[in-house]
């Protein structure tokens, strides 16, 4: 373990403490070449970085060239300073989920999830919903807690809205991983809106997931949850039962 580091001038590490150096990626629209090459160190060095290294580009056809750089920064952070907004809820197994939920609530709790308008990714969605889950983590079909409708991709939020009033749902779970445009802002905005209009809102616990989710932008678009990438299916199994428990 490393000690004594200065939280308050916190920057990236590559080789060594505190040097700075730092990885990336992305793709300019020009053949691959000496060209293309330099284009991509003088984009960097606009940036104010120094020391650019090229070490990778790849032709990744149609005039289009991929790169990854490594570059150093002089930017720091003060990470005392940072406040963040996250999901705090003790992580619990499915034995003592299972036991909790028919102690308190005595029945099943009915989820509905979705990916909604555009969407037509489910690697999330099912990664929490489905018998199998992630890693080895089960996912909420498992539980005997849970009664789960997995509805899939591409459903209207009107839709969804539908069916989490035909199976009673007490929670509804968004994924969303397209994100093209903001897009995923749009579909989660009208979600929330038919959910008010519908006098559902605060009937059914609200939760999303997705790479670029965070729970404050959850909570800022007036969901009760957020989880990002990674997320295992235990940690949205324990966030629902605390939350149910608590309101019953």
């Amino acid at each position: 373990m490393i000690h004594n580091i200065d939280l308050e001038h916190l920057r990236p590490y590559g080789d060594q403490l505190n040097d700075g150096v730092i990885q990336l990626s992305f793709t300019l629209p020009v053949p691959q070449g000496a060209k293309s090459r330099e284009a991509a160190k003088k984009l960097i060095e606009s940036m104010g970085f120094s020391d650019v290294q090229i070490v990778h580009s790849e032709d990744i056809g149609e005039d289009f060239t991929f790169f990854v750089i490594y570059a150093k920064t002089t930017g720091y952070v003060n990470y005392k300073e940072i406040k963040t907004l996250e999901v705090e809820v003790p992580k619990m197994g499915m034995e003592e989920i299972n036991e909790k939920v028919f102690k308190y609530l005595k029945r099943q709790i009915v989820v509905v999830g979705a990916t909604i308008g555009s969407d037509a990714h489910t690697v999330g969605l099912d990664s929490i919903l489905n018998m199998k889950g992630y890693h080895g983590d089960s996912g909420l079909e498992r539980y005997k807690a849970f009664k789960v409708y997995n509805l899939g991709s591409q459903i209207p939020p009107v839709e969804l809205v539908r069916k989490a009033r035909e199976y009673k749902a007490d929670v509804i779970l968004v994924s969303q991983i397209v994100t093209q445009r903001d897009i995923h802002i749009k579909q989660l905005t009208e979600l929330a809106d038919i959910l008010d209009a519908e006098k559902l809102r605060d009937k059914v616990l609200l939760i999303v997931g997705g790479p670029r989710i965070t729970h404050e932008l959850a909570v800022e678009l007036g969901y009760d949850a957020g989880f990002g990438a990674g997320t295992m299916p235990s940690e949205v199994a324990s966030y629902i039962v605390e939350k149910m428990v608590k309101i019953s």
